[in-house]
């Protein structure tokens, strides 16, 4: 994915025959969608598509949209897997203590000791659980991002500091 653009959601299927598709919302702001008409699509391939959100909607979690000009189920069937960005000056901005998923990836991941863990691949969320996936050296660990663990999170230098409870990092 590029880095100037910031995924909003993900189109996992078509949803009707006018060419609607179903989206996983990737934002923490799902009102954004409320302001929004130009998007890009960024496919799997990396791939840039200009798109206008006509209308949207709620449903279970999720968002249907439906773009301009994608008017039958197999123009909406191309869409599947696109990811729905912005550009990261549309970024919605964050209060302190919150981050971006592209601010904390690529962060190394160290102890209260300075002993690296990692680098963080990708934060993975679970329900309302947020998880930095560290890869180590040898395995890969999944590390709750919660501030009694993450006690230190330091941006401009790319380093987490982290206070594991015991055991977070045998398995």
């Amino acid at each position: 994915m590029r880095t100037d653009l910031v995924g909003i959601a993900r189109i996992t299927k078509t949803r009707g025959l006018r060419g609607e598709v179903v989206a996983n919302i990737l934002t923490d702001f799902p009102e954004r969608f409320d302001k929004l008409i130009d998007v890009f699509g960024v496919d799997d391939d990396d791939r840039i598509s200009k798109l206008k959100i006509e209308n949207y909607w709620f449903q279970k979690e999720r968002v249907i949209l439906k773009f301009s000009g994608i008017d039958s189920i197999e123009a909406a069937e191309n869409l599947k897997n696109t990811t729905v960005c912005v550009t990261e000056d549309e970024a919605v901005e964050l209060g302190d203590e919150e981050y971006f998923d592209w601010d904390l990836k690529d962060c190394r991941v160290v102890d209260l000791e300075g002993t690296e863990i990692g680098i963080v691949r990708e934060v993975f969320r679970a329900g309302e659980n947020e998880n930095l996936v560290v890869q180590g050296t040898e395995k890969e660990h999944l590390i709750p991002f919660v501030k009694a663990i993450c006690t230190e999170v330091d941006i401009e230098n790319k380093v987490i500091s982290v206070d594991p409870p015991e055991g977070l990092l045998d398995f």
